[in-house]
């Protein structure tokens, strides 16, 4: 099992790296000034020279890219001085000179081009509310989506079936930012009077008397959108595959034995059933977007808008580096479901 966990790390860190290079240089083959857009129009020759003196843009593009390393990597060569220690806060690990030193540091995403702050700040600021988001999201499609499957594949061919695989299909078949547009304008519009939801907003709210107030109603409507298509899927896989486990023969003598339908389904039949159902649960982008969410996918698109490339680069990585664990995570736990994995894997 080591191994395989190891052998897993070790994909991930080279889809990880081949991220951090199409990123990297994707960024830096666009149109624009990054000197200037940390500057303003009205910045002088001398200004914009030591801005890129400073980030290294002055440099060959593979010497930036060794420099943008640097910048990322944990373990990286700085220079033994007061000036790099406040910019990366490091802690020395060995000299490698009079003037550099082997160090120890938090992964270093440089500083917005527009707010000057540190991207990982700009970017921590958001997490919290998208991680919200999307929690409530997998829990709402994993939990209706399992109990909707179980229920379709037991009552195989009745109105309840047809109707589970007709919300199956509707969710599969529409994109989330068009899901959004159509669910903010019916409950969030037409029936505003009823439902008391925004057709925008986030977590917290600012009241003139009360300073920020949390709005949990907020997260209604995002969180469903969010979740329609993940439901959609699991549903189908869950239905699927729990008719493929309730043809076998070892469910066949459950019932024999007289176990009771309760025991054959939750005891034999859904473990077995859910294999599919995991790499489900592991575009909302546009959904935040969409409500106003004030999440990691709107600081994005909005930083898209402006051009400024270190808070979207950072976030792209941040992304990448987080689907590469939940991948790590669902076949890690794929392993402990069924031991043929590993032997495979």
């Amino acid at each position: 099992m080591l191994s395989y966990i190891l052998r897993k790390l070790f994909y991930g860190f080279l889809v990880l790296l081949g991220v951090i290079v199409v990123v990297f240089f994707l960024f830096n083959i666009l149109p624009g000034d990054a000197a200037r857009m940390t500057q303003g129009q009205r910045a002088d020759v001398a200004t914009l020279e030591a801005v890129k003196k400073e980030f290294g843009l002055d440099k060959p593009k593979p010497v930036q890219f060794a420099l943008y390393i640097n910048d990322l990597s944990p373990v990286s060569i700085l220079d033994n001085d007061a000036a790099t220690q406040a910019k990366y806060n490091y802690r020395k690990i060995i000299d490698l000179s009079d003037s550099r030193v082997l160090a120890l540091k938090k992964p270093y995403l440089r500083r917005s081009y527009q707010t000057k702050k540190l991207v990982s700040d700009v970017l921590w600021n958001t997490i919290p509310n998208t991680a919200l988001l999307a929690f409530t999201s997998m829990i709402f499609a994993t939990v209706i989506g399992i109990a909707m499957g179980i229920i379709a594949a037991i009552r195989k061919d009745t109105w309840i079936d047809r109707l589970s695989l007709s919300v199956a299909i509707f969710g599969i078949s529409m994109p989330s930012f068009f899901a959004g547009i159509l669910i903010a304008w019916i409950f969030a519009f037409l029936l505003a009077d009823y439902t008391g939801l925004n057709l925008s907003g986030s977590l917290y709210d600012y009241d003139p008397f009360k300073g920020e107030v949390m709005q949990l109603q907020n997260l209604i409507l995002p969180m469903v959108t969010l979740g329609i298509r993940p439901l959609a899927i699991i549903v189908q896989l869950t239905r699927s595959s729990m008719l493929d486990v309730l043809s076998m023969d070892y469910i066949r003598t459950a019932r024999a034995k007289g176990l009771s339908n309760y025991q054959v389904i939750m005891k034999h039949a859904l473990r077995n059933a859910l294999n599919p159902v995991i790499t489900a649960v592991s575009g909302w982008f546009f959904v935040e977007y969409i409500f106003g969410w004030n999440g990691l996918g709107k600081v994005t698109v909005d930083a898209l808008e402006l051009s400024d490339f270190p808070v979207v680069m950072g976030a792209v990585l941040f992304i990448a580096l987080l689907f590469v664990i939940i991948n790590i995570m669902v076949d890690i736990l794929y392993g402990v479901l069924d031991p043929r994995v590993r032997m495979n894997g």
